[in-house]
């Protein structure tokens, strides 16, 4: 690949990071309103189809952000934070009706997995109850892997077992992972069941029938599920009959460009949440902290000095800059934790032993309560693997390219801790700092970096799907909780 895909998937990546960042510092502190993401749709809108890029690819996330934004628009201004984190669940469930109504062969197909959930009553069951009373220990319950106690795991598990087309399995695969069928995650009908007074045999019934609405009719059970959570902020099943609406021509062009449904049913979900999400009140309010808001920004400088890094050295494969991406945020993150003096084991001793405690204060916790936390471990647990010196680590490198971690020694508000705290006593404020971006490190992960650059990558391989990702997530938590034996990542569909 040219030098000038690799920069182009760059400056991409870093103008929808730098847009949020950017309205964020302005807007700390104040009322959201939808105009507030602005920016980040232009940088969206100037995103372009590089060399040997599928344009259809390209299209799905260009044009979903804008249906995203201009719908929302048109029916509020604001989003409540408790509405926030659900904005991107509406996308998947209306594209994956857009294809059941222009497919007929892929509605047969998922009527196959449908009725192939009912069929396996004791594996949803068994799930359903390990979830509930913790037994995998912190989990990521709509992971983009295939985590033990996820939804790709468990549907995996059951698409192995029945006779439809691998285009097929892969693709209602893709669409509970980095594709977003609906809010719904495994266990939760099965703890509220539990929980109101029903047999165990009562609520894994329940659980079925949901998980079973959640691919047979996905608006409408989205429009349920955001009902029963007293969701406030605007009208959800009219937002999706628009999105959908709206998004069925582009659908249709994907298809006739050989793009596999996988991708068509995640590319436009993944990329629309800095809008009313990652840009809303919810974030507005936690950065209004000074230091919350000096690692946000410490690290995006962290992230493009070293994308830069990796350009100027060369990289090999389109893949690297995003391993380089993930991997240099990573990388400062547990650069500032250990300026503390704490270590990565320290913190995911400490959220394993509180997740623990958590389900016995909160049994009916809700099914993504721990999700980002796990997010956070892992990139702890990353972070302080890169920066490990050699051979027991990467010596400060991913891919052969040197994380740059200036822009964190470098920040006025990082350096100086004693300002924000009794000063002669500073010694836990970036500490107790990242502890608050645990429960949201959206913009260290960085998810519209991912996004981008996902986008970037598929649209060079179209007819292969880009998740979940069949890999060894090499789990934070596995430090503690050896749960690898029920891991099958390594034997997917």
């Amino acid at each position: 690949m040219s030098k000038a895909l690799y920069e182009k998937m760059i400056k991409e990546a870093l103008a929808a990071q730098k847009a949020d960042i950017e309205v964020i510092k302005e807007k700390r502190g104040q009322k959201f309103s939808l105009s507030d993401a602005q920016p980040y749709v232009d940088a969206v809108n100037g995103m372009t189809v590089g060399e040997d890029q599928c344009p259809a690819v390209i299209d799905l996330h260009v044009q979903s952000v804008n249906a995203h934004y201009e719908i929302l628009k048109g029916l509020t201004d604001y989003v409540r934070p408790e509405d926030d984190p659900f904005v991107e669940h509406y996308q998947t469930p209306a594209i994956l009706e857009i294809l059941y109504e222009a497919d007929p062969a892929f509605k047969k197909s998922m009527d196959t997995f449908v009725a192939a959930i009912a069929d396996n009553e004791a594996l949803i069951g068994r799930e359903a109850i390990r979830r509930y009373g913790g037994f995998y220990g912190p989990t990521c319950v709509v992971d983009f892997a295939f985590c033990p106690g996820s939804v790709p795991a468990v549907v995996n598990e059951i698409l192995k077992k029945i006779d439809i087309p691998g285009a097929h399995k892969k693709a209602i695969l893709s669409s509970k992972s980095w594709g977003m069928n609906t809010s719904y995650g495994i266990g939760g009908a099965f703890t509220a069941s539990l929980e109101a007074g029903k047999t165990a045999a009562e609520a894994v019934k329940d659980e079925i029938e949901m998980l079973q609405m959640v691919y047979a009719e996905p608006i409408a059970a989205q429009t349920k599920l955001m009902t029963d959570g007293g969701h406030e902020s605007f009208d959800v099943k009219e937002y999706m009959l628009k999105y959908k609406d709206r998004m069925k021509d582009v659908v249709l062009k994907a298809v006739e460009a050989g793009v596999h449904y996988g991708n068509i049913v995640t590319v436009p979900a993944y990329c629309v949440g800095d809008v009313a999400h990652h840009i809303a009140q919810s974030m507005f309010n936690m950065t209004k902290d000074d230091v919350v808001m000096a690692i946000l920004e410490a690290e995006t400088g962290v992230l493009e000095n070293t994308l830069f890094r990796g350009l100027e050295k060369g990289y090999e494969s389109p893949y690297d800059v995003l391993s380089v991406a993930t991997g240099s945020t990573a990388a400062g993150a547990a650069y500032i934790l250990e300026k503390d003096g704490f270590t990565v084991p320290m913190v995911v001793d400490l959220l394993t032993k509180r997740f623990t405690n958590y389900v016995q204060l909160y049994p009916a916790r809700g099914g993504a309560a721990e999700l980002h936390n796990v997010d956070f471990m892992d990139m702890l647990h990353r972070g302080a693997k890169i920066l490990e010196v050699k051979p027991i680590g990467n010596g400060g490198k991913v891919r052969g390219v040197e994380v740059d971690l200036s822009p964190i020694d470098n920040n006025e508000v990082l350096a100086n801790p004693q300002r924000y705290t009794y000063p002669a006593c500073a010694i836990t404020v970036r500490f107790s700092a990242l502890m608050r971006l645990a429960d949201f490190p959206c913009l260290m992960t960085s998810e519209p970096v991912t996004a981008t650059l996902m986008t970037n990558l598929i649209a060079l391989n179209p007819e292969v799907p880009g998740s979940p990702a069949r890999v060894c997530k090499d789990c934070a938590v596995c430090t503690f909780v050896k749960r690898h034996g029920a891991c099958s990542w390594h034997d997917t569909v």
